[in-house]
């Protein structure tokens, strides 16, 4: 079962776990933000009604996970606890530096609302019970209702922390250790980062409560899991600790429901509600991740990588005699009127433009039409979209062509012009806005265009990808339940965890040690231990360490889909490089894995290549790359020898390429700035494996020429 709570509505939907495929009608009911309960109480709602209507009982569930918007809201709405901070540090010049950096000012988290901190701080010879409680009460006479503890060089040793978390326990006192939320150093981001999640454990640990004890009302004794923001789940009592991960865990349900039903590694993701789009990016098969800004500081706080768009769906039209003036950012939603494009066209009587502002203080050119008995509504990029004919009808967003058309046509007379140009007009606006969003992101993460896709997904992302696709030439793909797919990415998802350190010049003990914490931590938030897998990246720059565990629960281990053959693999690849079957090349292939490559071009010996699993998933997705298969005892000779022959010779330094290792069932990819570095991640992975065990090799790098 995956639940999405949503800022209007809370959507349910049923899946075989077994064959990963949704059962019956999902349930949709508005989400309950005004019930004493808060969401909990739509989640149970929209739970129980799907079971019941799809025959389900509750001792059937083998899995139960939900997103929710509460930890987001909360910060917007400022909706948090004040909050009490006590810095930790030992003595002399340390002890002078770490007094600054934990005392904390006030979070704003806009102009009207923030965090209020209140700051304490003890040298570490007096971290005893006696002088901790003392300090508790100070803070709580000043106002604090939640503490943070944060010390100095906590994430090496955290004991005092430990006993500041352990007296306020007994004062029955939420408290964050800062150590808990990140093992990074930077005092003062670490003590803001926990300072924002311990503004909002009370609303989030009464929402858990009371969403858990509904959930084991209805019959339920799975353990519940929850959404986080980075694209994983995690155990109900996980997020009791650490509620702040769950940020933006709504665009995150939506990215992983997308990656479960296409078969693709490398895109940009429109999620296209009737309000806001967001867009973000999927490279080598995962969701891109940064860390979140809160009130415009910086945080430790990694949550996907989205850009908020008042650009969607149901974005009404502002206007003028001169045509289309903007699109967006207020919706038909927020306005209470219907889209034209689905109104019924006989509804539709001798209608007129009128302008207005939809909410006090917005301008006052948002187009609504008025029909001669005095009901209205309005054109949005819907309505557009289908008056051209870009939405056809298995999509969620199509709509009475005949009703746009006509609503348009009263706009086009107002201004002159057809009602094809209106409606250009309106997806050229919603274009612009969108279009630098776009290149921005394909720059930040060194995307190439032309191995890319379009992920639509929301309601209304046939509105927007359409005509956008059509623009850029970049292919696009909405899949099927785009309209539910944040629930049943809920559903599917994995669980996920990350550990990131500080170490220069680390080891290979030093990354071992960091790849088990990372696996551990996501067993304890409810994956199984043989599932686990877990993903290295080390950033040379800061000489951060970064590793991600994700994992499945016991009853998800199934395969998604039946096995392919070669045909099949080769009709896959060929149609995403946009090639015929038989000019689709079979590179190499292993038990687990199929690699095809596009004719090369010239004497370049280098080929657009596509790593496909058996399952039908695109692994990889590279445009330039040479593929070798050789054995775990040869492999680094290989590396040695791609490393320079697929560099690339730049004015000013030297391209290395990626790399990516077909081991057993899984693709590994690594990227390093030296041989070294890439040596040492490697030979963590291979290791484990027989030296007559097969591997294969693809380096690949974008072509600079």
């Amino acid at each position: 079962m995956g639940i999405d709570v949503g800022g209007t509505h809370t959507k349910a939907v049923a899946i075989d776990n077994d064959t990963h495929k949704m059962i019956g009608e999902p349930s949709v009911v508005k989400t309950t933000h005004d019930d004493p309960r808060g969401v909990a109480a739509g989640v149970v709602q929209s739970f129980e009604t799907c079971l019941n209507q799809n025959g389900i009982s509750p001792d059937e569930v083998v899995f139960v996970a939900h997103s929710t918007t509460q930890a987001t809201n909360a910060l917007i709405e400022g909706d948090v606890a004040p909050v009490g901070v006590i810095g930790m540090a030992k003595g002399g010049l340390e002890g002078f530096l770490a007094k600054r950096q934990t005392r904390l000012a006030d979070i704003e988290l806009d102009e009207k609302k923030k965090i209020k901190i209140y700051n304490e701080y003890l040298p570490l010879k007096q971290c005893d019970d006696a002088h901790v409680k003392v300090a508790i009460e100070k803070l709580q006479h000043d106002g604090a209702k939640v503490l943070v503890a944060s010390m100095a060089f906590g994430v090496d040793e955290g004991g005092p922390e430990s006993t500041v978390a352990e007296v306020a326990k007994a004062e029955h006192i939420p408290t964050t250790m800062a150590s808990d939320i990140t093992k990074l150093y930077g005092l003062t981001r670490r003590t803001r980062t926990a300072a924002i999640n311990a503004s909002i454990l009370p609303k989030m640990l009464d929402t858990a409560l009371s969403t858990e004890s509904s959930v084991r009302s209805a019959g339920v004794k799975v353990p519940l899991m929850i959404m986080r923001g980075d694209g994983g789940v995690m155990e109900i009592n996980e997020m009791k600790k650490r509620p702040v991960l769950t940020m933006l865990s709504g665009p995150a349900a939506s990215v992983m429901g997308s990656l479960i039903y296409l078969k693709a590694s490398n895109g940009i993701y429109f999620e296209v509600g009737g309000t806001t789009t967001n867009i973000g990016v999927i490279k080598n098969g995962r969701p891109a991740i940064d860390y979140s800004v809160v009130g415009g500081h910086p945080t430790y706080i990694s949550s996907l990588d989205v850009r908020v768009l008042g650009d969607a769906g149901g974005s009404m039209i502002r206007a003028n005699k001169n045509g289309v003036v903007d699109v967006g950012p207020r919706s038909a939603h927020i306005a209470g009127l219907d889209y034209a494009a689905f109104t019924d066209p006989a509804k539709i009587v001798d209608p007129h433009v009128e302008f207005f502002s939809p909410k006090e203080g917005d301008p006052d050119d948002y187009v609504k039409l008025v029909n001669a008995d005095g009901s209205a509504f309005t054109i949005t990029n819907t309505c557009a979209a289908n008056a051209l004919g870009l939405v056809t009808p298995e999509y969620f967003s199509y709509g009475n062509q005949e009703s746009c058309r006509k609503a348009i046509q009263v706009l086009a007379d107002y201004a002159g012009t057809t009602v094809d140009d209106i409606a250009t007009q309106i997806m050229e606006k919603a274009f612009a806005k969108i279009e630098p969003v776009f290149n921005e992101l394909v720059e930040k993460y060194k995307l190439e265009k032309d191995q890319i896709s379009l992920v639509g997904v929301g309601g209304g992302a046939a509105a927007l990808v359409t005509y956008f696709s059509k623009k850029t030439g970049v292919k696009y793909s909405i899949p099927r339940d785009a309209e539910v797919i944040s629930s049943i990415g809920v559903a599917l998802s994995m669980v996920r965890d990350v550990v990131e350190r500080i170490v220069p010049n680390p080891t290979k003990e030093d990354i071992r040690g960091i790849k088990n914490e990372a696996l551990n931590k996501a067993v304890e938030s409810g994956a199984t231990p043989d599932s686990v897998d877990v993903h290295v990246e080390i950033d040379p720059q800061t000489s951060k360490i970064t590793a991600i565990a994700t994992g499945s629960t016991e009853v998800k281990t199934s395969d998604l889909t039946a096995s392919v053959d070669d045909d099949e693999a080769r009709d896959i690849a060929a149609a995403d490089m946009r090639i015929e079957p038989a000019q689709a090349e079979l590179v190499s292939k292993t038990d687990y894995f199929y690699i095809y490559g596009a004719p090369h071009t010239g004497d370049d010996p280098a080929q657009p290549v596509r790593i496909v699993d058996k399952k039908g998933f695109i692994k990889v997705q590279r445009g330039r790359a040479m593929c070798e298969k050789t054995t775990a005892a040869n492999y680094l000779d290989t590396l040695a020898r791609l490393w320079d022959e697929m560099a690339v010779y730049q004015a000013e330094n030297i391209a290395h390429p990626d790399f990516y290792l077909c081991l057993g069932a899984r693709v590994m990819d690594f990227s390093a700035t030296d041989f070294e570095q890439l040596q040492l991640l490697t030979d963590l992975e291979v290791a484990s494996l027989e030296p007559t065990d097969e591997v294969i090799v693809v380096a690949a790098n974008i072509d600079q020429t």
